[in-house]
């Protein structure tokens, strides 16, 4: 079994247990749209870095459905090796897993054509990019007929969202399924938490809180580009620092929490208001703030606060908590697993006030989710978490947006916000312009609260 106690940051890194969570049917043929007597479902990696390795080994632990690796692709030939040496040393034990040859891995923009075409209609293509490529690499995936799992986020702007939504029409009308990286929807904890305030055990939730505090990790903050290194490729490569690449740091690590606690209120926020700056600065020339301080409303008026601190030295804090009329809930007690969620009869959430915990350990949610998906397949269920995944997303950029502007930003005004971060990011080529420039000084555009109302940043002369 899988050790229960595993935390986002080993998993991400790269998950060092086996096990298995439970046992699917048999496939039938017929479930995949192949020939001949195969019932192996083929998986293609597009993204190598560690969220992707990570993904690929989890599909691989599934059991009584024999999945195998067959095609890997990155932009970063050093990424795509790294990978490749970490799932094989992973799986020694079981090679037939793992069958990527030297002509099935894939470098550059176009790589994940390359490695999609090993795949037969019926197999998964999984996408752990940088979010802006996420839409054409979909949208080829349809093409292939192919199963998709997408790590988040899935969007940072309003014309990308509008497009992955029509993309996931698309997926449904080809009967494929589709598993988006929220895993935390598929924790039984969480899920059976969800039932219970529900069904009333704390009453009408008025509030919520959420925190994500801790010193930043080697993507964060972006320096100074090294002389010699193309302009494009040192973004993708610290895709945390770049509005385009990723939503910034708030989109991407605070995704998790904003939709585990909107899951919870059966809601989204309808309006989001909030504050955010940057210190400690040094020579960062990235386009995230230090910290954000996020109000969300719900149609209902009960609200959500989001904080979040990127600093060395500061106490972290990872949890999100609900308040209802007549109790309160831990939703999350420290990261995103094991959740040890909780009801008390109160607020100050003690130990005395406990009326309900979910039993220790726990599953592996990550693991979990690809249970999930490949039952899917399998049985052919409905299973299409795309339009979850870009609301998720669309949540999650109304606040970015609304700290960076300084204004109140609505879901509509955030849905249907014209700004795109990066068009025309299909034609993109290593040696090609990059969404944003540096200016003389070396310095990206940053948000100016107040100055700069309408989008997140003005564009600056190179």
């Amino acid at each position: 079994m899988p050790d229960s106690n595993q935390s986002e940051s080993s998993r991400r890194g790269f998950l060092k247990t086996a096990g298995a969570l439970s046992f699917l049917s048999a496939v039938p043929r017929n479930a995949f749209a192949q020939q001949g007597t195969d019932n192996t479902i083929r998986c293609a990696l597009v993204g190598c870095g560690g969220r992707g390795t990570g993904a690929a080994a989890d599909a691989l632990y599934v059991q009584g459905t024999p999945l195998k690796l067959v095609a890997m692709a990155d932009v970063f030939e050093h990424r795509l090796k790294g990978s490749y040496d970490a799932l094989t040393q992973e799986f020694a034990s079981s090679p037939n897993k793992i069958d990527v040859p030297s002509d099935r891995r894939f470098v550059g923009f176009d790589a994940y054509r390359d490695a999609l075409d090993q795949l037969r209609p019926g197999d998964i293509a999984i996408f752990a990019t940088p979010l802006a490529f996420r839409g054409p690499h979909f949208e080829y995936a349809i093409e292939r007929g192919l199963n998709v799992f997408m790590e988040k986020p899935l969007t940072a702007d309003g014309p990308t969202s509008l497009r992955m939504l029509e993309l996931a029409k698309q997926a449904d009308d080809k009967n494929l399924k589709v598993g988006v990286g929220l895993m935390v929807r598929h924790c039984r904890g969480r899920q059976e938490l969800h039932q219970r305030i529900a069904d009333g055990e704390i009453g009408d939730i008025i509030s919520m809180q959420g925190y994500r505090m801790h010193g930043p990790v080697v993507t964060c903050f972006s320096t100074r580009k090294p002389e010699g290194r193309p302009e494009l490729m040192w973004q993708v490569e610290r895709f945390h620092s770049f509005l385009w690449s990723s939503g910034g740091l708030f989109s991407d690590f605070n995704i998790h929490q904003i939709d585990e606690l909107s899951w919870m209120k059966n809601a989204w926020p309808v309006k989001a208001v909030g504050i955010g700056g940057r210190h400690y600065r040094g020579d960062y020339v990235d386009q995230n703030f230090d910290n954000y301080s996020i109000e969300y409303t719900y149609p209902d008026g009960s609200t959500m606060h989001f904080g979040t601190r990127i600093m060395p030295g500061c106490k972290n804090d990872m949890s999100s908590v609900a308040h209802g009329s007549k109790g309160s809930a831990i939703v999350s007690a420290s990261g995103h697993s094991p959740g040890r969620v909780r009801t008390f009869s109160g607020q100050r959430q003690n130990r005395r006030e406990v009326v309900w915990a979910y039993p220790q350990p726990e599953q592996n949610p990550y693991r979990l989710e690809w249970e999930d998906l490949v039952d899917a397949i399998v049985n052919d269920k409905p299973y299409n978490e795309v339009p979850r995944g870009v609301e998720a997303s669309l949540v999650t950029s109304m606040g970015r947006m609304a700290a960076h502007t300084g204004q109140e930003i609505t879901f509509e005004q955030m849905l249907n916000c014209p700004h795109e971060f990066a068009p025309g990011v299909a034609s993109f080529t290593p040696d090609g312009p990059a969404p944003v420039s540096p200016n003389s000084e070396g310095r990206y555009p940053e948000p100016m609260p107040g100055i700069i109302r309408d989008t997140e940043y003005e564009v600056q002369d190179a």
